[in-house]
């Protein structure tokens, strides 16, 4: 069930990464090939191969930045993962991890950590040492509360925690800096309180909870592109939207609408309004179609 409400998000090559020749350095998928090759190998996947462990031969490929070990079945970090200095992508994705190792705090060249569909009740606070990580994505575990870990990594630009069981977040989750998208969906979110975001968020998903009201910190993400906040059980909307002035696009399907304040008006840049799934007479639908002439809005 859990992969209902899995996104498969693209994972960000650093630019010197991505200059690499793919054709001249390749992704290898057997050991015993990549060691014969005689070239220098960055990057390796062993996806759906039902392994438990990595062959420990991997220890000798010291250059490998990239490594896909998704759709196995390891319980367990491997040790020889922590061998691997250059690696800069992580991806274990559907595997049946329960927890993350003190050894994590070895990848100091980590960039990118994917560890999807395992089975984490919590994450390890070494995380935190990672002072070069950008992306990770923990959909789909089994977490309760926002890893205070991810707080303490101001280097951080996408956070994903779609698909488990939080109903608390820190109330220091602004100082994630760089934080420019945050995916908080199908959690057990409820009353968000005085929280405040991060300022440079573009991405907000907060649908598929349980949520009332929109604290007033929403409201100052002044560079705020994209909001989703569907399926909640969200009443009213302020007037403060307003200030939200480079929204380009907001979902508030399924919610317990019955209007919105005027002052959507205001959002010049919104291009798509989802209202779909509220209970919103006809007489509501027209006025709000004449505020927002340019605004292709979906009832």
């Amino acid at each position: 069930m859990k992969k209902l409400f899995f996104s498969i998000s693209l994972l960000i090559l650093s630019l010197v990464k991505a200059q690499i020749d793919p054709v001249k350095y390749p992704t290898y998928t057997n050991i015993d090939d990549a060691l014969k090759s005689g070239k220098t190998i960055y990057s390796m996947s062993f996806r759906g191969k039902t392994m438990f462990n990595l062959p420990s031969e991997i220890q000798k490929l010291d250059s490998i930045f990239f490594l896909n070990v998704m759709e196995n079945k390891f319980e367990k970090m491997d040790e020889s993962i922590f061998k691997l200095k250059e690696l800069s992508i992580l991806n274990l994705n559907e595997n049946s991890i329960k927890y993350i190792p003190d050894e994590i705090a070895e990848l100091q060249k980590l960039e990118s950590f994917s560890i999807n569909l395992n089975s984490l009740t919590s994450i390890n606070p070494n995380l935190s040492k990672l002072r070069k990580l950008k992306v990770i994505h923990l959909d789909a575990n089994n977490l309760n509360i926002f890893p205070e870990a991810l707080l303490q990594i101001p280097s951080l630009e996408e956070i994903n925690l779609q698909g488990n069981q939080i109903s608390f977040i820190a109330k220091d989750l602004d100082e994630i800096k760089n934080l420019r998208s945050l995916n908080l969906a199908a959690n057990q979110l409820n009353d968000l309180g005085e929280l405040e975001f991060p300022k440079q968020l573009k991405y907000l998903e907060l649908q598929q909870n349980s949520i009332r009201k929109l604290p007033d910190g929403l409201f100052r993400l002044k560079n705020l592109e994209f909001l989703n906040v569907s399926q909640n059980n969200i009443q009213e909307i302020s007037p403060k939207i307003k200030r939200l002035k480079n929204v380009v696009s907001m979902n508030l399907a399924n919610n317990n609408l019955k209007d919105l304040p005027n002052e959507f008006s205001k959002l010049k840049n919104l291009k798509t309004l989802i209202l779909t799934g509220n209970p919103m007479e006809k007489a509501t639908i027209e006025r709000l179609k004449k505020i927002m002439p340019e605004t292709q809005i979906y009832f």
